[in-house]
């Protein structure tokens, strides 16, 4: 049955659009309240922001049109196609972008400057889509899981050479959608379990207690300790378990008394006891062959090897002003005028707004520009300042029911590949709110991603909007299939 222009807007979900509505709108305000400079003929200077970002607003609702116009399986038919060809994008734009604050991801077109990253991530959740969407695919096959990532991480690649690291992490939101189809919770506990690792092992790194490195044993004793839960997760033996504790317990207690005698590196104990348990799954494995024992005896062997890779990977991989905001995040580093100018300004702008606020276009910190990119990366400080704590908190409850609603829009979807779809969508706006929210706030290190339509930029705008309304006119056909 054809599906009309008309059945496109009568099925669409209106609670989203609304709360895209209020979320676009509200965010052309806060752009306004970062631009305000005393003076409110600035404010609508034809070359300032907040009329630049009016416009891209107008060519983001018109893109909205089209995309409810377009007959639903084109989407479907086409995801390669389009995912091929921002690859070409993304992979030109390596050798033709300039080199704008240190990053080459910015193609510039006369007056018009656009960053082909943020149109890559619809793409992606089309291509992963379509790839899962494929009848008998299933996602546990280690084939199909390598294809499945290989989509994921090219434009991640792709991205990375282009000097943007912010956006090419964006790109790990994918796994929460990965794990709503089916891969093992494993993964996810593998890229939980690595933050906490580098952050342990970074933060006591120069500290030591004895002969022993504080820093490599809490680590590592964190890892034993996993280990022995995921033994009794899987298989449910609590004598084992029992055991496993107690020598675990027992023999690094008489370890730290012989230690404080006679001085010795405590995390010899610790690996030699891993490497016991590490072969008793291996045996296990065999023994019954079943291959989750194998897991988390890799889990186990490859946290030892990630630990013992941190500080080769701090500092020979990582460029020398990442090594400082992560310091600084991490409490090692005071740069209160370098690194950490950018969230200690955020902080006290934020602060400043206390309950209420100080009112739109009020704002002194953000009025006075001592927040730098406070109409990007660091909006979400010129709300706090202007609208205080409750106008944050309005926020983050808006975009709390925006990422539930979508959630239920996609758990409701008929085909596979609006279902993937739709989580692609819900996971990227959640990675990024999380994660710029938390920069803003010092709670994660500074790595420049924007907050979905508040940040300034058309681009970012014109991308999330395209991105978004896919997954609505996916939706709004559900029933005519």
């Amino acid at each position: 049955m054809p599906y009309s222009t008309k059945n496109s807007w009568k099925s669409i979900d209106w609670v989203t659009l609304v709360l895209y509505l209020l979320m676009i709108t509200a965010g052309w305000l806060t752009i306004c309240g970062a631009s305000y400079e005393f003076d409110m003929a600035k404010l609508f200077d034809p070359s300032g922001r907040p009329v630049n970002q009016l416009i891209w607003m107008g060519i983001s609702l018109v893109a909205a049109c089209c995309i409810l116009i377009i007959e639903r399986d084109f989407y479907e038919v086409f995801a390669y196609l389009i995912y091929g060809g921002i690859i070409l994008l993304l992979i030109a734009t390596i050798f033709l972008a300039p080199d704008i604050k240190g990053s080459r991801s910015w193609l510039v077109l006369g007056p018009i400057r656009l960053q082909p990253a943020e149109f890559a991530k619809f793409a992606t959740a089309l291509a992963v889509a379509r790839l899962i969407g494929t009848y008998g695919f299933v996602l546990t096959q280690f084939k199909n899981f390598m294809l499945v990532l290989g989509i994921i991480f090219l434009p991640m690649i792709c991205i990375l050479l282009q000097q943007e690291t912010g956006s090419a992490l964006v790109y790990l939101a994918f796994f929460l959608m990965l794990y709503r189809e089916g891969m093992s919770g494993y993964f996810l506990l593998a890229g939980v379990c690595a933050v906490i690792f580098f952050v342990v092992g970074m933060k006591y790194a120069e500290v030591t207690m004895g002969a022993t490195a504080l820093g490599t044993f809490l680590v590592s004793v964190i890892v034993l300790i996993v280990t022995i839960v995921l033994v009794y997760v899987e298989r449910k033996d609590k004598q084992t378990v029992r055991i496993f504790t107690c020598l675990s317990a027992g023999v690094l207690a008489i370890s730290a008394i012989v230690s404080y005698f006679y001085p010795f590196d405590l995390n010899i104990v610790v690996l030699a006891l891993l490497g016991a348990i590490i072969a008793y799954l291996i045996g296990l494995s065999i023994y019954h062959w079943v291959w989750h024992y194998v897991l988390i005896a890799f889990f186990a062997f490859a946290s030892i090897g990630f630990l013992f890779s941190v500080n080769y990977v701090f500092n020979d991989i990582l460029e020398p002003h990442q090594q400082v905001r992560i310091k600084v995040s991490l409490g090692l580093k005071d740069d209160p005028s370098g690194a950490g100018y950018n969230v200690n300004q955020s902080k006290i702008a934020i602060g400043s707004g206390g309950l209420t606020g100080k009112g739109f276009l009020n704002g002194t910190q953000t009025k006075l520009k001592y927040v730098p990119e406070q109409d990007t990366d660091f909006i979400f400080c010129t709300i706090g300042e202007e609208q205080g704590f409750l106008g944050s908190a309005a926020i983050l409850i808006l975009f709390g029911g925006f990422i539930l609603r979508l959630i239920v829009l996609a758990e409701r979807q008929d085909t596979t590949f609006a279902r993937v779809y739709g989580y692609s969508v819900a996971s990227i706006f959640f990675f990024h709110l999380a994660i710029n929210v938390g920069m803003v706030l010092g709670l994660t290190p500074v790595i420049g991603i924007p907050l979905p339509f508040f940040s300034y930029g058309g681009s970012s705008l014109l991308g999330f909007t395209i991105l978004l309304f896919i997954f609505l006119r996916l939706d709004a056909s559900r029933k005519e299939r």
